[in-house]
């Protein structure tokens, strides 16, 4: 008698819902952790460290790192072949589908790990590539990538180090954000972004939560912008000694 595959208690007991990143941690057979994503029709399953498929291209951790060191070890410059491409191209989806389910559930470190490998990846495409559109394919989403890293990263200060570094870590991204938008031309578009706004109301519903007003950095900023030097001068020494506390 053959034996059973089909998955149709997944699909009833955990339906898909339109528009919902729905994804859950749970163990596999020989008690990993694993984590799932429920699609349309299916179920994705990653590992929660490493590549997310758990394999490691040519022995190495990810295909980034391999091809990394094929371009160290060549004397003349690499050009990526056409199956290059379709290896980092995989890689890409991968670490995307990690990223948006760790952000769903608050694996926000893992967030901010996986969107910096995206972002390294998006680094080596843009050296690399002699296919200037299919670069572009990539770096287009180059602010959104940005945007669950600053997201992400600002949620894990928020729950290390409190409301008023996780306002920091908001700012300094913002910052990051404008720069990216710089460097692809589209800087007068900043203010506008709808991803902007979002970052702008994640940090004002922090203050409003907190009951914050403006954090040091900002006073500071602010002191230095008026040109009130004696202020500016105080307050860096107040973030000097904030700093310099041990962490708990």
């Amino acid at each position: 008698m053959s034996e059973h595959h089909d998955i149709d208690f997944i699909f009833r007991e955990w339906p898909y819902q339109p528009g919902v990143i729905s994804a859950r941690l749970t163990h596999a057979h020989d008690g990993r952790e694993v984590l799932q994503m429920r699609i349309e029709m299916g179920v994705l399953q990653m590992e929660t460290a490493g590549r997310p498929d758990g394999e490691t291209p040519h022995g190495m951790g990810t295909y980034l790192e391999w091809i990394q060191q094929q371009a160290a070890e060549q004397t003349e410059p690499l050009v990526l072949s056409d199956e290059q491409r379709f290896e980092i191209d995989r890689e890409f989806l991968q670490y995307y589908h990690r990223r948006i389910c760790c952000l769903a559930l608050r694996q926000f470190d893992q967030a901010v790990a996986d969107a910096d490998h995206t972002l390294a990846l998006m680094d080596f495409v843009a050296t690399h590539s002699a296919d200037q559109q299919w670069m572009f394919s990539h770096e287009q989403y180059r602010p959104f990538v940005y945007f669950h890293r600053i997201q992400a990263a600002a949620m894990a200060t928020l729950e290390r180090n409190g409301p008023e570094a996780a306002i920091e870590e908001l700012d300094r991204g913002l910052a990051k954000l404008r720069q990216v938008f710089a460097a692809l031309e589209a800087g007068e578009q900043f203010e506008d972004d709808e991803l902007v706004g979002q970052l702008m109301e994640l940090k004002e519903s922090l203050r409003k939560e907190y009951q914050l007003g403006r954090t040091l950095a900002e006073q500071l900023s602010d002191a230095v912008a008026a040109e009130e030097y004696e202020r500016a001068a105080r307050l860096r020494d107040e973030i000097a000694r904030r700093e310099s506390k041990p962490k708990m």
